[in-house]
């Protein structure tokens, strides 16, 4: 029975993160990474991991998407508004996709899992505080570079967003 609904989910993750990429009109693309969200907190439900899944579906299903429908909205993108991109800006994003999944590969082929360990620990993972100690303790640098991204990318979409005045 898990097993069925681990691949109804992993089809429901697939086919909407492909419609995500795939849509022509963004705001059907923003609503197709909404049921991925969905789907992929089932999957941690499945993990046995309810607090990761809750706060997935707070921070991303609710909070994030919210906004980037607001923002889909509020700058009206139609393709007679979007200016043609230079040859250079697009040398430059192939680069950096490039470039992420290198990073990625190479943060894949180093990773060992310690499942082991954990078993062996007989703590109880699941709890906020043993969460809290292993983000504000082993993981204080990344949490903190996520906050500093986090903030950048609210700079930019103020920036995105901001209307030119034609004087």
């Amino acid at each position: 029975m898990i097993t069925i609904i681990f691949y109804i989910l992993a089809a429901i993750t697939l086919a909407s993160g492909l419609l995500t990429v795939l849509s022509k009109n963004p705001v059907h693309s923003a609503i197709y990474m909404i049921v991925c969200f969905f789907s992929i907190a089932g999957h941690f439900l499945m993990l046995n991991a309810q607090f990761l899944s809750v706060i997935h579906i707070i921070v991303y299903t609710g909070a994030i998407m919210i906004l980037l429908l607001f923002t889909l909205m509020l700058m009206n993108l139609n393709e007679q508004h979007e200016p043609v991109k230079k040859v250079a800006s697009r040398i430059a994003a192939t680069v950096s996709a490039c470039l992420m999944v290198v990073l990625l590969l190479g943060a894949f082929l180093k990773a060992t899992p310690t499942i082991e360990a954990y078993k062996a620990a007989e703590i109880d993972f699941q709890s906020v505080k043993v969460i809290g100690d292993v983000i504000l303790n082993e993981y204080l640098v990344p949490f903190e570079f996520t906050s500093v991204l986090l903030i950048a990318a609210m700079i930019g979409a103020v920036l995105v967003s901001k209307r030119e005045n034609k004087a």
